[in-house]
């Protein structure tokens, strides 16, 4: 399992803008399924998810 997570945490290094956008697009459409039910929730952890990968938030 370590060497997954090592994996894991490599890609998201190397790729983070990519990642930090998909964890956007997977908050909009949890957004999206609770009409905005829960906004400010989800944007906290889309926020602290964003700043957990690679050099940090690098949210457009």
């Amino acid at each position: 399992m370590s060497d997954f997570m090592d994996k894991a945490q490599d890609f998201a290094d190397k790729h983070d803008k990519q990642v930090d956008q998909g964890i956007e697009k997977a908050g909009d459409q949890v957004d999206k399924r609770v009409d905005d039910k829960y906004d400010n929730q989800i944007d906290k952890g889309v926020d602290a998810a964003q700043q957990r990968t690679g050099a940090g938030d690098q949210q457009p």
